[in-house]
């Protein structure tokens, strides 16, 4: 079944923090949602590439060489293997574009870590 998404009306369906929530599926991706307030952890993604659209708020992307700002309506692609650590200094809306096997702390398992996602 072919289904609109309408973001403001999934972002409203919850408050938790760097807690990604499935909303679609392309291919072997899963478009996913997330609100991220305060500092996250430095971590890579050995195998996959991850794509974080800001939708509302701003997002600070820190690499080991440089800052990037991102404001609603940009994006950036983090290639596999590159440290980064995301950084929202209010609450920030994020859509996300990662392969299904993408763990959100990549090389990184701890506290922080969600291994089962939950649909929207």
């Amino acid at each position: 079944m072919i289904e609109k998404v309408n973001l403001a009306e999934k972002f409203g369906r919850f408050t938790d923090h760097w807690n990604p929530k499935i909303a679609g599926e392309l291919n072997d991706s899963y478009v996913k949602l997330a609100k991220l307030q305060g500092e996250f952890v430095w971590h890579h993604h050995e195998n996959e590439d991850e794509m974080f659209l800001v939708i509302s708020g701003h997002l600070l992307m820190k690499l080991r060489d440089q800052d990037i700002h991102l404001d609603p309506g940009e994006f950036i692609i983090i290639p596999r293997g590159v440290e980064h650590m995301p950084v929202a200094d209010e609450e920030t809306q994020v859509l996300l574009l990662e392969p299904k096997t993408t763990l959100n702390t990549g090389s990184v398992v701890n506290e922080r870590t969600v291994a089962k996602l939950e649909r929207i």
